[in-house]
């Protein structure tokens, strides 16, 4: 049986506004419902490696959870952090500090690692993923261009792959293209089933 058959006894809740994880979902085939908006204060401890902090805030935000989970209900939750230097790039405060992330990206090696959370009212199952990505040297007007004709504000370490940007400065990638964009879709799909089989 599919994953989206074996889901029809489940109630899938993805608790995200990234308009990207929903597409993401939509297009592999699982069906779910967005949950309700809720508050998460999404701080972790100043010694946490940069590389679990995805993790981290996804169990987080499960947790953050302010209603209970019925019988049937998924909830999922996720985080995607870039990893610099042992540092994380968040999403940018304002413009200069999307033009700085950005310089600091150009012409370097950078991570990408999203952290993916399900949990029912008896059982929780996290996991992460992780992306090499490759950026070639981008000049000041470049990112000016980019900056000034998308919209990175929403996207940690500034940028989206499946903007400008992606097809222009992107050299290569080792691993999940959709974990670079949000959400490790292939790992999501693998792990949810083996979450519901157990």
């Amino acid at each position: 049986m599919l994953l989206h058959q074996k889901l029809r006894s489940y109630r899938l809740l993805l608790a995200s506004q990234s308009p990207r994880r929903r597409e993401l979902m939509t297009g592999c085939g699982l069906p779910y419902e967005l949950a309700p908006k809720y508050d998460c204060e999404e701080t972790y401890p100043d010694d946490l490696p940069a590389e679990e902090v995805p993790l981290y805030l996804s169990r987080l935000k499960s947790d953050a959870c302010p209603w209970p989970l019925e019988s049937n209900d998924i909830l999922m939750t996720a985080d995607t952090v870039v990893v610099l230097d042992g540092r994380v790039l968040g999403k940018p405060r304002d413009r200069d500090d999307a033009f700085a992330m950005l310089r600091s990206l150009s012409g370097r090696q950078h991570t990408v690692v999203s952290g993916v959370a399900f949990r029912t009212p008896a059982r929780q199952h996290a996991f992460a993923a992780r992306s090499e990505v490759w950026f070639r040297a981008l000049s000041d007007e470049e990112i000016a261009y980019y900056l000034d004709t998308h919209c990175p504000y929403d996207k940690a370490g500034s940028y989206g792959i499946q903007e400008w940007i992606g097809y222009a400065a992107i050299e290569r990638i080792d691993g999940s293209f959709y974990n670079v964009m949000g959400l490790p879709v292939q790992r999501v799909y693998v792990e949810l089933e083996k979450f519901i089989d157990l």
